[in-house]
């Protein structure tokens, strides 16, 4: 599966210089080193830019050869990276799938060329599990769980309907569509939890705070808000206190991600809950990635270890929070 070093040394001095200009060749050329490919998603959260570094750094401290792509939040761009990967003949391909569907082709073409796939963070809806070797990321319906069950608890004494506006993810992305589901599941259960409104605000700040404006001046009763992750919660916040009212107060905020911009608002009172979603993948990915390339057996999901954080645990937590 690696690539053979080349043993000329007049050659291998120029690829040596090669690479410290920064143009590396497939495989890096040496016979040792690992080229991953990955296609990240975007740049959209302060997530994704936590996600993004973690696997920069832990590929140059594990001495594998990254090439790295952003797919802007277009499945068009991340399905062209990839087979862009597949032509440079990478050792292995790692994304993180903009959506759900739509990926059984490309990847039947990296399984054909033999290159081993790792999906991170983001889960495929395809029932060919051949695809790919494993899956790294976060359980998203527990997510979505976690912050019914606390919710149910903050409420619990409430008599009246409960109404509840939902800040969703990116349309078709799987973290949107579990933690919707997760937290749509538990909630059902009793009538006074109302979900009266729910849109994509594809988690960026901005789209999380357009969609809130457009809440507060249709919706003259809102009690919580259920954001999908940190950034639209943040821009909710915005929104809010534009309209006069004290977001966590007047309006409970649960979020998702831990962001260290979330737990500071939530230190701040202004996010009542997180859920924890961990973006320093970057360790486990590169240590998955040794091993499919030696042929060891991988599980076929590696699920993170993540927690939740309520106001006075996120100011506990923050001074040592690292993204």
């Amino acid at each position: 599966m690696f690539k053979k070093s080349l043993v000329a040394v007049g050659l291998a001095a120029v690829l040596t210089l090669t690479a410290c200009g920064g143009s590396t060749g497939a495989g890096g050329g040496g016979s040792d080193e690992i080229t991953l490919g990955f296609a990240q998603v975007g740049a959209e959260s302060g997530w994704r830019t936590a996600n993004t570094k973690s696997i920069q750094e832990s590929a140059k401290t594990a001495g594998i050869n990254l090439k790295f792509s952003d797919a802007q939040q277009k499945q068009e761009n991340q399905i062209k990276a990839i087979r862009s990967y597949i032509q440079q003949k990478v050792d292995l391909i790692a994304f993180s799938p903009v959506v759900e569907s739509g990926w059984d082709t490309v990847l039947k073409e990296a399984k054909d060329a033999n290159i081993p796939v790792i999906l991170t963070d983001r889960a495929i809806d395809s029932p060919d599990k051949t695809l790919y070797k494993t899956f790294l990321g976060s359980d998203f319906v527990l997510e979505g769980q976690e912050a019914a069950k606390w919710l149910i608890k903050d409420k619990e004494a409430a008599t009246g309907d409960v109404n509840i506006v939902e800040l969703q993810g990116t349309t078709g992305a799987a973290p949107a569509n579990d933690r919707m589901s997760g937290f749509a599941d538990l909630i059902k259960a009793e009538s006074k939890f109302k979900i009266i409104a729910s849109q994509t605000g594809d988690f960026t700040r901005s789209g999380g705070k357009q969609v809130m404006e457009a809440f507060l001046k249709s919706n003259p009763k809102i009690d919580v808000v259920y954001a999908h992750n940190d950034d639209m919660a943040l821009g909710a916040i915005e929104a809010i206190e534009a309209a006069g009212k004290v977001p966590g107060k007047d309006i409970t905020i649960i979020s998702v991600d831990a962001t260290k911009d979330g737990m500071t608002a939530a230190a701040d009172g202004k996010i009542n809950f997180i859920v924890e979603c961990n973006p320093l993948l970057g360790d486990q990915l590169m240590d998955l990635t040794k091993k499919v390339l030696a042929g060891e057996t991988v599980p076929e999901r590696v699920v993170t270890v993540e927690t939740t954080f309520d106001s006075a645990q996120a100011k506990a937590a923050l001074p040592d929070r690292k993204y």
